[in-house]
């Protein structure tokens, strides 16, 4: 299998490092790695970092967006296998090799996550707390609170011939639109090792936070579109505490050392 790692970024140099870094550790190594910069400042020191990725900027002249972002970096893959990752998350290094190997039977699959709260030393990211994210896969819970978290998640790429691409429509929900259409078609596998480490704070600086009108609407565009019905507008955290997403809550393999990730650039 041909992996192309697709990532979208935006003006987040030091810490797009990372997840840089963490790919290049990897024991299966991608086909291609695709970052789109979204109208940001520019990033070519990193393929002067690393020389030995096969790395591809996309230098977008103006912000596109997050979603629209992603979907001109998925056209341009050439591998068979897309792998998404945020700008901000990175993974251990037997993540990519391990999910190759589990999507031998199936057509979209994802591991569970570890959430983690970083403080910014000398331009590295030190973890100052850490929370596991992993839950039981049903497709029917899908509908009501997605569990999906598309950061590290592999797929085949044919699966964009089916279905379409990304819906900027959505936007904060483009993930969980994405997952409820490949469900209907497709495979889906939940791999239980958390081998992603995604970067997300409580004090509210991550967009998924951010509960406003605009926010809403995309809520109800989603709701309209699968016909989900009325879904809980709440904060992520306090969600994770309400006994229907307890009861969903998973055993999983921990295998981050909980060291900080630092790369070339520093």
């Amino acid at each position: 299998m041909r992996v192309s790692v697709v990532i979208a970024t935006y003006n987040r140099l030091f810490i797009l490092a990372e997840l840089v870094e963490s790919l290049a550790r990897q024991t299966h190594q991608p086909h291609e790695i695709i970052i789109v910069n979204d109208g940001g400042e520019p990033i070519d020191v990193l393929k002067e970092a690393y020389p030995e990725l096969p790395i591809l900027i996309v230098a977008l002249e103006e912000n596109a967006g997050h979603v629209h972002a992603r979907n001109i970096g998925i056209k341009q893959a050439e591998g068979n296998v897309i792998m998404l990752c945020d700008d901000d998350d990175f993974l251990t290094p037997e993540h990519i090799e391990r999910m190759v190997r589990e999507l031998s039977d199936a057509h979209l699959v994802y591991s569970d996550v570890e959430i983690v709260d970083f403080a910014l030393e000398n331009n590295v990211r030190v973890p100052i707390s850490r929370r596991l994210f992993a839950y039981t896969f049903d497709p029917g819970e899908m509908r009501r609170f997605s569990t999906y978290v598309p950061s590290g998640s592999l797929y085949l790429k044919e699966i964009h011939e089916v279905i379409g691409y990304f819906d900027p429509d959505v936007h904060n929900y483009w993930d969980w639109d994405f997952f409820l259409r490949v469900l209907e078609k497709f495979q889906v596998k939940r791999v239980p090792v958390a081998s992603v480490i995604y970067a997300f704070s409580e004090k509210g600086n991550n967009q998924s936070s951010d509960l406003n009108e605009r926010r809403q609407s995309f809520l109800e565009k989603l709701s309209e579109k699968h016909k989900l019905g009325e879904l809980p507008q709440k904060n992520f955290f306090v969600l994770l505490e309400e006994p229907e997403l307890k009861a969903r809550e998973a055993l999983s393999l921990l295998v981050w050392d909980g060291e900080p990730m630092a790369s070339r650039l520093i």
